[in-house]
């Protein structure tokens, strides 16, 4: 009897070891996967970053180009308003001249009929 029992807890024991390496294999494994998603998602995340650190300085540089866009219209239209005041100015000086020299020639033609 007692040789039998022996014999069991042998093969128990073994069994046991058994099933411990086996799980110890899978937790190694498990470990190594983990490792692997982590070192995976750090990656992926770099990539992310990058990608949205590379759209920022683009963005900051297509509004800079804008800015200047806008800033060189903003100077166009106030020369082109500046021009057209004195535009207005010189159109109200020859109409006053125009009126002037209508006004000579009618006197002229009337002395000229007398």
């Amino acid at each position: 009897q007692l040789h039998l029992t022996m014999s069991e807890k042998n093969e128990l024991t073994k069994s046991l070891e058994m099933v411990q390496k086996e799980l110890q294999e899978k937790e190694s494994e498990m470990k190594r996967e983990i490792s692997e998603y982590k070192d995976r998602l750090l990656q992926a995340e770099k990539e992310h970053q990058d990608a949205l650190t590379e759209a920022n300085q683009k963005n900051e540089v297509e509004i800079e180009a804008c800015q200047d866009k806008m800033n060189l219209l903003e100077h166009f239209i106030s020369s082109q308003k500046l021009e057209i005041e004195h535009l207005k100015s010189d159109k109200e000086e020859l109409n006053n001249s125009l009126k002037e020299a209508n006004l000579t020639l009618g006197e002229l033609l009337k002395t000229k009929v007398r």
